[in-house]
């Protein structure tokens, strides 16, 4: 079994995480360094020894409940295996430090080799309570917001460690994506990312 997470300790945010926090979309919280290295290093080791899921074009794992993507519901049929000891420490954690109002009953783990990404989207509104959270490992990458009904477009780098956590305005009304290459120009830097794992915890709303 994983040892409890620590508690994290607020660094000074880099410059170039400052220069893309600005104006965020409303209910969007960045908290970077969440994770200690030696953590993510422990997290990543107990995640490569679970069974990946190869039906997307990424690798998955689901825990909880899996989620159908074309048919966007969870029912109770859909309950799978429980979060591993790790991610029900996470899920408590990401609640007594009032990161989310629940604890989470489901974590999504995406791999993301460069050149990978994911479609803007706004995760499924019946499907899961308020509160989205992310956790990146491994590599950062910028995650793009575009509103669903304007042309605003708000860039941020999550760096490896961080936690980005949507709820209200970022929640519905504001897409999420990451662009499908090998690097991100980042305040007048080219950041190379590597392999990123994220772990999307939620609660869901069961559609029985």
């Amino acid at each position: 079994m994983t040892p409890p997470l620590m508690l994290f300790e607020l660094p000074a945010v880099s410059t170039v995480v400052e220069t893309m926090q600005r104006e965020l979309p409303g209910g969007l919280d960045y908290l970077p360094d969440f994770i200690r290295p030696s953590e993510e290093t422990a997290l990543l080791k107990a995640i490569d020894t679970l069974p990946w899921i190869t039906d997307l074009k990424r690798r998955v794992q689901h825990y909880g409940y899996r989620y159908d993507y074309k048919a966007r519901r969870i029912n109770s049929s859909m309950q799978v295996n429980p979060l591993p000891d790790w991610g029900q420490a996470l899920a408590l954690r990401l609640f007594h430090e009032g990161i989310t109002p629940f604890i989470p009953d489901q974590l999504i783990i995406n791999e993301y080799e460069p050149g990978q990404g994911i479609t803007a989207h706004v995760d499924c509104e019946p499907c899961f309570e308020d509160v989205i959270v992310s956790v990146s490992l491994g590599s950062g990458c910028v995650m793009d917001f575009t509103h669903v009904s304007s042309a605003a477009h708000v860039p941020l780098y999550l760096s490896p460690r961080s936690v980005v956590a949507m709820s209200g305005e970022s929640r519905y009304d504001w897409k999420h994506g990451i662009a499908a290459r090998r690097n991100d120009k980042v305040a007048g830097r080219t950041l190379p990312r590597e392999r990123r794992i994220s772990l999307t915890f939620r609660k869901v709303i069961l559609q029985d």
